[in-house]
This record gives structure tokens, sequence and C-alpha cells, in this order.
């Protein structure tokens, strides 16, 4: 990995970068692929955070930036949605309230099975959210809720995006740094504790339903906050936006980019927000982009199960100069623990 003492000058010289881009792009490239890339980075990196320090790939998580976006949506009374009306920043604050707190009765119930069940029960409550506003038409609409405002500052987003695509960074920024610290922290190493060995663990006196059910409320304000952009963004959300489809594709964000680095969030959204416009204006393609996207997902994975930061990874050992081999913390089945922290 590139040395301690190079990450801050690199990091600072890529947020630069990106924050200077909407100057060189054109207002489409800006809207369609960089900032859906910083909103879907942000989701996907709930994902890994909680395959990361929870212990379990969780695919509730477009069911949750679903409801924060249909909560703000109701709480502002835009078209299709409740009639009750409050002001902007008060509804963000319930719509992000309420996720976490279904996030964390989500991790409760979920957090007490391991391995495949907990990835099909994860699942089931994603599609359960996605059911309950297309059956409840009275806050979903018909065909969605539309003309969802954003706050003032953000200006029209359809017209002028940059706005939204800096606040985007800004948060993406934040949500790495933030995720990056927590793992070093003793809360942290706690939560990987659990994911490595909850025996052990529970032997020491932690309760691991507790932990893996706060890991979820965390992964869950993540994904509100994506899901608070996406709407701001869209300027309108429907059941379908989070349907198995998009639940699917957030899992293949993570896995391209690389399901246990947290940076393999925004690489994988990146890649995926590329792929999907480039390859929908190609003519023979056309309605095939969502089998193109799964073949080029197998050419990735088979070149590296641990997605493009694996690749990465293995390239930079390659070319490292051979040293003197450090001690390993390994897990039970002898295989060095992985981190979210990237060291």
């Amino acid at each position: 990995m590139i040395p301690a003492r190079y990450q801050w000058p690199i990091g600072i010289v890529v947020l630069v970068v990106a924050a200077l881009l909407p100057f060189v792009t054109t207002s489409f490239e800006t809207s369609q692929i960089l900032t859906r890339a910083l909103i879907l980075g942000i989701a996907a990196s709930s994902l890994i955070f909680l395959a990361s320090l929870g212990g379990g790939v969780s695919l509730a998580q477009t069911g949750m930036y679903g409801l924060a976006g249909f909560l703000f949506g109701n709480f502002v009374a835009a078209d299709g949605g409740a009639t009750m009306a409050i002001g902007i920043y008060p509804a963000l604050a319930l719509a992000i309230v309420g996720t976490v707190l279904v996030s964390l009765i989500i991790g409760l119930i979920s957090s007490r099975s391991e391995g495949i069940y907990f990835l099909m029960i994860t699942l089931a409550f994603g599609v359960i959210i996605k059911l309950i506003f297309e059956k409840a038409t009275d806050l979903s609409g018909f065909g969605g809720i539309n003309n969802i405002p954003a706050p003032s500052f953000l200006g029209n987003t359809t017209t002028d995006p940059n706005n939204l695509y800096w606040l985007a960074l800004a948060i993406s920024a934040l949500v790495y740094l933030g995720v990056r610290y927590f793992a070093r922290t003793p809360f942290g190493l706690a939560f990987q504790g659990v994911r490595d060995n909850p025996t052990r663990m529970r032997a020491l006196g932690y309760n691991v339903i507790v932990l893996r059910t706060i890991a979820f409320g965390i992964g869950g304000l993540i994904a509100a906050i994506s899901g608070l952009l996406n709407v701001w963004w869209l300027t309108e959300i429907a059941p379908g936006t989070i349907d198995v489809g998009p639940i699917i594709y957030l899992l293949l964000i993570a896995i391209i980019g690389g399901l246990y680095r947290i940076e393999g969030a925004w690489i994988g959204a990146l890649i995926f927000a590329i792929i999907d416009n480039r390859l929908r204006s190609i003519h023979f393609v056309g309605d095939r982009t969502t089998t193109a996207i799964g073949v080029i997902f197998l050419l990735i994975v088979l070149l590296s199960p641990g997605g493009v930061m694996g690749i990465y990874e293995s390239l930079v050992t390659r070319f490292r100069r051979p040293r003197t081999p450090g001690p390993t913390i390994a897990s039970d089945d002898g295989t060095a623990a992985s981190s979210v922290a990237g060291d």
C-alpha cells in the first residue's frame, strides 16, 4: 500500500482535482457520471462498512437510502407524497433519524444470523421496504414522488449540478475519513474482533448482537445521507428505485471496487457510472446494458476477486522491494485479517 507519509498529500491532490472537474466537464457529465458516482459511492460505502466492520454483507442498504428519500419527500409534501408539509431542514433531520431507527431494528433482527442467512434476511427487509411504498400509494403516489425540493443553496440541481456535486464530494470525503478513523478506535477494533471471531469476543464479555446492531445503525446513517443526495439529484423517487435490480447493482459496485476496502466504494461507483452511461449510448448494446455490465463484472472478479483495489494491491506487492516480513495478525483460518482502515 501507499506509505503513510504519502497518503495525506495524495489524498489532498485527489480531492483538489475532483473539486476542479466541473470546470472541465459538461453539465451532463458532471451530473450523470460524477455526481451519480459520488452518491452511489456513499451508498456503497455503507455496505462496505458493514462488510468490513459489521461482519456481514447487507442487501438492505438500497432500502435504507430509498427509505430516507421517501420520508423526505413525504415530509416536504412533494407531488404524490403525503399532505404534511414541514421545512426542508426539519424534514432532512426526521428522514435521517427515521432511517437510522429502522436500520437499528433490522440490525437487531438480522445480527442473530450468519452467512447466507444474514444475506437473505437483509435482502428480505430491502424488498419489504420497497413493497410497503409500492402498496401505500398515499406515501409514494402511483408513479412515485415527484418535484422533491432541494435546499436553496444547491440551486436548480437539474440545470446547474455543480453545487450538488461539490456537496456530494465534501460528504464523500467526510464519510471516507470518518470510516477510516472509526476503524482505528477501540470501538472500531471491537467491531473487527466481532467480524473475525464472534465466539471469542463473546467469551471476552462483548455483546456481539449490540455491536452488530450499532454497526447497522451507522451503516443506515451513511445510506440515509446518500438517499437524500439521490432525491435532490433526481428530484423524484419511486418504488422501482429500490427494487431488487438496484440492490444487486449496489452490491456489484462494492465488489468491483473492492468489498473490504473503503476506497473501493467510490472507485467501483465511478467505473459503474462510466460504463453504464457509455454502454447506453452504443446502438448495438441498447437494452442489453445490464448483460454487458454483468460480463464486465465477471471479468473483473475473475482477474481479481478483491476487485480493482485487489488488482492495485497485487501490483504494489509485485513491484515493492523485498523486505523482511513482519508479524501478521491472522484470523482463525490462518489468513490475514482485512481491514477497512486500509493499513
